[in-house]
């Protein structure tokens, strides 16, 4: 693809995911079309081949060429596929006044005034009382709506959201009593709500990606933080993989999208979950491994985790380091913190450097300011979970956590490319 291509092909795939469970279907679907097979936990899994396993919200694939051995070692793209969001709450139809809205609480850290005043869907799964797995997303449904400024004349002078009183959304007129949002959901998935016995069920935006500026330089879209990390994977996995089959030396690529990382990622599909090393350690079984040559292999795996970043905002240019300060289109962020934030230490630095070249892409550092402390990912819990050098990278974004974030168009493309790279090589 070129750049321009491939920015289309993300926004399809954002369109597409609305819900860590869309992500990981969406991905899965296409690993499918290129010849990957899915497998299920609970049954015996073939060593080598192209394969891929979903859990919940997430998902991970990998290929095992025939020539790798006991302590061959695993390139891993760690991302996620959750974003931050509001959560359909137990008992969720509500409402007064002749206002139907929907009980939800707050997921991760959004950008909370970002999500007023748009037309917005619920998506994600609803589970029937033999274990049924159904996804629904149903187009625009429902919305967060401000008070006109006529109501609060100091609006303009600081905003203040109370997550409980007035972030409850409108999505229809009636009377409570008499209408069921569950019904509605199970409607629009084409299931009998009488057989629901459980949801997981998020908000998200409905406009579509959408590219603009001077030179068609911009993209904006939601949940960009984390699915451009988990599309530039799942596109440069599949482009690796036929010339993994068939070489000799490679080390083997592996995508791991997890869930719930805005939440800390402790779930039985988060990264301080089992979910990875479950899958390496059955990886490493088939290929006959001891325990001591797995070891072998984890010492020189290497995990790229790959999240979003921070560029430097125009307007808030005091808020990041003035000596690094990341640009949209100046190439994906190697991102360092001396408190292990990020996982980044100088071999990963160098690796990054080298894999780079390689694909001849650019990239940029990124160091908060020393005042304004960072967030972390899922690169400190990958490494601390299995030993495994990890690193830490991202697509700069602006608007982070907002229901609707913006990137370059040109980042993604070389998240991808370096990745392929990655993928490519013995390292």
């Amino acid at each position: 693809m070129t750049s321009a291509e491939h920015i289309l092909d993300l926004r399809d795939f954002i369109e597409a995911s609305p819900s860590s469970f869309h992500a990981a279907h969406a991905a899965g679907e296409r690993l499918a079309a290129a010849g990957f097979t899915q497998l299920a936990e609970d049954a015996h899994w073939p060593v080598h081949g192209k394969f891929f396993m979903i859990r919940d919200g997430a998902i991970i694939a990998w290929v095992v060429p025939k020539q790798v051995t006991a302590t061959t070692a695993f390139n891993i793209l760690g991302s996620h596929t959750d974003s931050p969001s509001f959560k359909l709450k137990p008992k969720p139809t509500t409402g007064r006044f002749g206002w139907l809205q929907a009980g939800v609480e707050v997921y991760g850290g959004p950008l909370i005034n970002s999500w007023l005043d748009r037309e917005l869907q619920f998506a994600g799964r609803l589970v029937d009382l033999d274990g049924t797995e159904t996804l629904v997303a149903t187009g625009p449904l429902l919305r967060f709506p401000q008070l006109a400024i006529h109501l609060d004349r100091s609006t303009n002078d600081g905003l203040k959201l109370d997550k409980q009183q007035h972030m409850n959304p409108i999505w229809g007129q009636g009377n409570p009593a008499d209408e069921d949002l569950l019904g509605l959901l199970a409607e629009r998935a084409g299931v009998d709500a009488q057989t629901i016995g459980g949801f997981d069920i998020v908000v998200a935006d409905t406009a579509p990606g959408q590219v603009f500026g001077a030179k068609n330089e911009f993209f904006a879209a939601g949940r960009m933080d984390n699915l451009t990390s988990v599309h530039a994977g799942l596109v440069a996995l599949i482009a690796a993989a036929d010339a993994v089959t068939a070489g000799g030396d490679q080390a083997i690529p592996v995508l791991a999208a997890f869930d719930h990382e805005e939440i800390g990622s402790g779930s039985r599909s988060g990264a301080c979950g089992p979910i990875l090393e479950d899958v390496l350690t059955r990886v490493s079984d088939g290929l006959g491994a001891s325990v001591s040559e797995r070891r072998r292999a984890f010492a020189n795996s290497v995990c790229i985790s790959a999240d979003a970043g921070h560029a430097v905002h125009p307007n808030y240019s005091e808020r990041h380091d003035p000596a690094n300060l990341p640009v949209l289109n100046g190439g994906p962020l190697l991102k360092i913190n001396a408190n292990q934030r990020y996982a980044t230490d100088g071999v990963g630095a160098a690796l990054w450097a080298k894999l780079c070249a390689t694909a001849g892409a650019p990239y940029q550092e990124f160091v908060s300011n020393n005042n304004v402390p960072c967030g972390s990912t899922i690169g400190p819990l990958t490494a601390t979970r299995l030993g495994i050098r990890t690193l830490d990278v991202g697509t700069p974004l602006l608007s982070m956590h907002s229901a609707r974030e913006l990137c370059g168009v040109n980042d993604p493309f070389y998240l991808t490319q370096i990745t392929q790279a990655f993928f490519s090589s013995a390292v």
